[in-house]
């Protein structure tokens, strides 16, 4: 490490440390609302050439502004001495190291004020910095900006994609004549183009132009393929059965797209996602990974030589879940994936023989982890890689042997908090499946009695909560703060559970899933944690969806808390972005399997509903749109007679993103929380219908 380099660790040091290293803090702090903006989050790191640095993104609120911005830190991994890079509002994403050690590569939207030319008008450019600090340097300049980037092993070349929009079938003319007022159903598309940079005399060259849309793209070692996935637009839609792994080759400027039979004809659904290209080091293989809503994801590898191309699946070690972080260690053969498994996420690897047949998966990094993004050092040392624990948020690790080193400590406030206590439950679904869930009760909870409690429910359904501290703004950590104990079951349908309890909810929705979840509430009854008489129920997305089919179901809910959840299948099949979801959970299309439709679709059996119920979307969310979320206001408004208010947040999508609606959001539950559930109205409540 250069002197300059130690420096400025020490430097920042000074800044951030807040007790000496032999005190402990007092955990006295109770945990509030504003508590929840406090929080940095670590979104992704890249390990240095040599090991001995990780860069890594934090995201974080920096007050007055309403969004969180992202900035890039680096971490020096022996003596855990930190310094911020970057310091503005740039949103800096996806560091990479160039082989040398000298320069971090990453992407950000710079803006300067009144400024209209790249890379200072807010479009996504590349830039490079020392890791010695200094300014940012520019290292594309394209109008619009770009799309991905790679930077070449050998560090001097950079590939990236570029967007243009295409007005291509017979009704162009009219399409571009009105294009900029009426809002078409198709017909304008962005396809991409693939740019080759070379950063000694700074010419830019486009090598690949295709009229597909570019979702990911990975260069060869060697540089002589480049792998993409792409669809036919760029449009989400596309995703589901139409997007395929597109390779060129450097020296016939040719492209060859590998077969699709596996993850098509030959998978569960035709509406896989294809995600996660990596290539091994020697160039000879290229990994990645299709998942689908509601059945298990695989992982692929494929060996190219000068004239075949084999293909084969990863075997999946029993009840875990692929997720499309992918990376080969450096100088082998060992293709690294992160995969959950009960609630946790861990990285595994797998050796890859040179005709590409793969052995089993094996554990690298064991115990209680939820491993998001990972790196290896380029001598194969690490990996560096982002977990959460049950007493911290994301923080970055570095393995050593066969245990993890934290390195970072960007939350410093959280060791004051007094934290819920955080436990794995099992109980008994009604047809005799083990269910598990996680159960979150107040720091200074007294065994034996009986607390108010809430059902928080994950989003998905092809998701898992995970088995760590996550204060987020659908319940967990702030209810269990203010007295509630906190039940997130992993209902049939979570991934990480084995390839049946997965799939056990294809065909099922509205139904097996919501007896898992009751039969939940049921055991937390039973074993003197929750009061019977003080229950409440939240969720977002498949969430949101799960909270509408509980009070249609069942009127033992005092408060429920929906978000943006669906209430009519067949509404949500017509309108959001990624409908294969729906195809696959209903099997099959509307006029097909009319009568699923029905029985999977709350808004059927919205006169039973008796809870309480305060109601979350985002004004343009295009997942679950608001029209779902303004009907059930309306039945329970206008005709049921229920408690309700309705909260539109206007321009958010599928997820909030501002601090005021954020704050709002938490806020408004709490409040319905305490109004419904600790002091309910006086009145009885109107018996529920057969």
């Amino acid at each position: 490490m250069t002197a300059t380099l130690t420096l400025l660790f020490r430097c920042f040091s000074l800044l951030v440390l807040t007790a000496p290293a032999h005190d402990v803090p007092q955990r006295d702090h109770v945990i509030t609302i504003d508590d929840y903006f406090t929080i940095g989050v670590i979104t992704d790191c890249a390990a240095s050439p040599d090991g001995k640095l990780v860069a890594y993104t934090e995201l974080r609120w920096e007050p007055p502004n309403e969004k969180r911005n992202q900035d890039l830190w680096l971490v020096d991994a022996a003596t855990k001495n930190v310094a911020r890079l970057t310091f503005d509002a740039a949103t800096e994403t996806a560091p990479r190291w160039s082989p040398d050690g000298r320069w971090i590569y990453y992407t950000a939207n710079a803006k300067r004020e009144a400024e209209k030319n790249p890379p200072w008008d807010g479009s996504t450019q590349v830039w490079r910095i020392s890791p010695h600090g200094g300014e940012p340097m520019a290292v594309t300049r394209v109008k619009d900006g770009i799309g991905h980037f790679e930077l070449s092993r050998d560090g001097r070349t950079l590939y990236y994609t570029t967007d243009e929009e295409q007005l291509a079938d017979e009704w162009k003319d009219l399409r571009g004549k009105y294009k900029d007022d009426i809002e078409f159903g198709h017909g304008i598309d962005h396809l991409s183009a693939v740019w080759k940079l070379d950063l000694a005399n700074w010419r830019a060259e486009k090598i690949i132009d295709d009229k597909r849309h570019i979702t990911a793209l990975a260069v060869a070692p060697n540089q002589l393929r480049v792998a993409m996935l792409t669809t036919p637009n760029e449009h989400l839609i596309s995703n589901e059965g139409q997007s395929r792994v597109d390779i060129w080759d450097a020296g016939t400027k040719s492209i060859t797209t590998l077969p699709d039979k596996l993850w098509r004809a030959d998978a569960p659904s035709p509406y896989g996602w294809l995600d996660g290209l990596a290539w091994s080091s020697d160039s000879a293989s290229l990994a990645f990974t299709v998942s689908f809503d509601g059945y298990p994801s695989e992982l692929f590898v494929a060996t190219l030589s000068a004239d075949t191309t084999v293909i084969h699946k990863v075997t999946r070690p029993h009840g875990i879940y692929v997720t499309p972080q992918l990376e080969w260690k450096p100088g082998t053969r060992e293709l690294c994936f992160a995969a959950v498994h009960r609630a946790r996420t861990r990285i595994y690897r797998v050796a890859v023989a040179a005709d590409g047949k793969p052995a089993g998966p094996t554990e690298l990094t064991p115990g209680d982890v939820t491993v998001g993004a990972f790196s290896f050092a380029a001598d194969g040392s690490g990996p560096a890689y982002v977990s959460s624990g049950l007493t911290h948020p994301p923080e970055v690790f570095v393995q050593h042997g066969g245990s993890g080193v934290r390195v970072t400590n960007v939350n410093p406030q959280v060791d004051t908090w007094k934290l819920p206590s955080i436990q794995l439950v099992q109980w008994k679904a009604p047809d005799g499946v083990e269910v598990e869930g996680i159960l979150e009760l107040p720091p200074d909870h007294e065994p034996g009695k009986p607390l108010p409690m809430v059902v928080e429910i994950h989003g998905g359904p092809t998701d898992c909560a995970p088995f760590c501290l996550q204060y987020w703004i659908y319940g967990r950590t702030l209810l269990p703060a203010t007295g509630y104990a906190l039940l997130t079951p992993n209902y049939r349908g979570s991934t990480g559970y084995g390839d049946q309890f997965l799939t056990d909810l294809i065909g099922r929705e509205n139904d097996v899933e919501v007896k898992d979840i009751l039969a939940g509430v049921d055991a937390m009854i039973e074993r003197g944690i929750a009061d019977a008489n003080k229950l409440g129920v939240i969720g977002w997305s498949n969430g949101g969806y799960l909270t509408n089919c509980i009070i249609t179901t069942t009127d033992r809910f005092k408060a429920a808390s929906s978000g943006a959840g669906v209430l009519d299948m067949l509404m949500q099949w017509g309108i959001e972005d990624t409908p294969g979801h729906v195809i696959n959970y209903m099997k099959g299309f509307p006029w097909d399997r009319t009568e699923a439709y029905v029985k999977a679709s709350p808004s059927f059996r919205l006169d039973r509903v008796r809870t309480p119920t305060l109601i979350h979307v985002g004004g343009n969310d295009a997942r679950v749109p608001p029209a779902h979320s303004r009907t059930l206001h309306r039945a329970l408004k206008e005709y049921v007679k229920v408690p309700t208010e309705l909260l539109v947040y206007p321009n958010e999508g599928h997820g909030l993103t501002t601090y005021k609606n954020r704050k709002a959001k938490m806020e408004w539950d709490l409040a319905w929380f305490d109004r419904f559930i600790l002091n309910p109205p006086s009145e009885p409540a109107k018996e529920a219908t057969d």
